[in-house]
């Protein structure tokens, strides 16, 4: 496995670095693949959050962006730390190595616990809410032989199998990912879980701001999550159609191995992870399977310098020349509600990639542009 130092490996923020990409990824239609072509345009995080009024404006923005003030920053930061949690950098040693190289990775992750085990190989296992007791059991096996072997266990401290897996790590190192403010975990009845994670040789980690009370649709950002922390993802019991599903296939588009646990045609609990292993999932009955499969991987360079980095105060960059307006009509009429490739809008309209991007960031920030999986886009239709 890669050695302590090379996990670690990574630049701190500043203070006023951090409150600044603090304060551009809570503004208004900034996610985290904005937040990094923003860095990556203007230089830093306060060069960004100064343009953003003109870039919204000059995207076609019906009212002005809402930029979260320092005030808020600050007021996040206090809270978190009131809590015992820090928000950690994408280019900071204790940010997850895995999840920096997937697309659109979380630029800021409030993290809550022992810091030190998010930069370790990682394995995901995830499954059925209303899991079995062989379901359970099974799951617990993979992470306590896993835990031993020095992998963190990574799961949404869900019910059934992500509780089982939890709590059969939690002497070795487990990782909870939030759907919520990291302040407010799913289930209440698991409150006593993240404790027992958080107080011990276990982490707490979420990409929603404080106070953030999980909806339907923040649970497949944080399978998301899971897949990107893990180097691969064991699924134990999962019905068809479920989130342990979305997770695998995550898991399966950001490269990293799937494993699926076989089970009884005749259980419903089984449809899914049974489906799995029909499309190619490593089939896996012992904790073996994984260990096996997982070994080579570790010794691989999951530690290149991040997509979005500031290893220095880089002050005010020179401003960019805006696009001008037949420019601007040329790349918003290429566009349509279908998704396509950013590298297909360039060679469409044989402009500079740079002209391009900001365009695309204009539209982003005013609130006219979707992003989709895999960099691709397409324009919002108006209503």
């Amino acid at each position: 496995m890669a050695t302590d130092g090379a996990r670690r490996k990574g630049i701190a923020l500043s203070d006023k670095q951090r409150i600044a990409w603090l304060r551009l990824i809570r503004s208004d239609n900034v996610g985290p693949s904005t937040f990094r072509d923003l860095i990556n345009h203007f230089g830093s995080a306060e060069s960004a959050l100064a343009a953003l009024p003109e870039l919204s404006r000059r995207g076609g923005a019906a009212r002005s962006i809402r930029i979260a003030s320092t005030e808020d920053a600050e007021r996040e930061l206090e809270n978190a730390a009131r809590l015992g949690a820090r928000l950690i950098g994408i280019g900071e040693p204790e940010y997850p190595p895995a999840l920096r190289q997937i697309d659109g990775a979380p630029p800021l992750l409030a993290m809550m616990g022992d810091v030190s085990i998010a930069p370790r190989p990682a394995v995901g296992i995830v499954g059925s809410r209303n899991a079995s007791i062989s379901g359970s059991k099974f799951a617990a096996m993979i992470a306590r032989d896993c835990g031993r072997a020095g992998y963190t266990v990574t799961s949404g401290l869900a019910r059934g199998i992500d509780t089982a897996a939890h709590r059969a790590s939690l002497d070795t190192g487990t990782i909870a990912v939030l759907a919520g403010g990291i302040d407010q975990p799913y289930p209440p009845e698991n409150i006593g879980l993240l404790q027992d994670i958080t107080h011990g040789c276990g982490l707490a980690v979420s990409e929603m701001p404080l106070g953030w009370e999980p909806r339907a649709r923040d649970f497949p950002r944080r399978n998301r999550l899971i897949a990107g922390i893990s180097l691969g993802v064991v699924v134990v019991e999962a019905a068809d159609r479920s989130g342990s599903l979305i997770t695998a296939r995550m898991a399966a588009d950001f490269g990293r191995l799937v494993f699926a646990v076989p089970g009884s045609p005749l259980d419903p609990r089984c449809h899914g992870t049974n489906g799995l292993l029909k499309q190619g999932a490593t089939v896996t009955t012992g904790s073996a399977d994984v260990l096996e499969a997982l070994a080579p991987l570790t010794d691989l360079d999951l530690f290149n310098p991040p997509a979005v980095d500031e290893p220095e105060e880089t002050g005010q960059s020179a401003p960019l020349q805006p696009p001008d307006d037949s420019d601007r009509a040329r790349i918003v009429n290429a566009l349509g509600p279908t998704p396509v490739e950013v590298d297909d809008i360039i060679r469409h309209t044989e402009l500079p990639a740079s002209t391009v991007y900001l365009v695309l960031l204009e539209l982003d920030l005013a609130g006219r542009l979707h992003r989709h999986p895999g960099g691709m886009v397409s324009l919002a239709m108006l209503v």
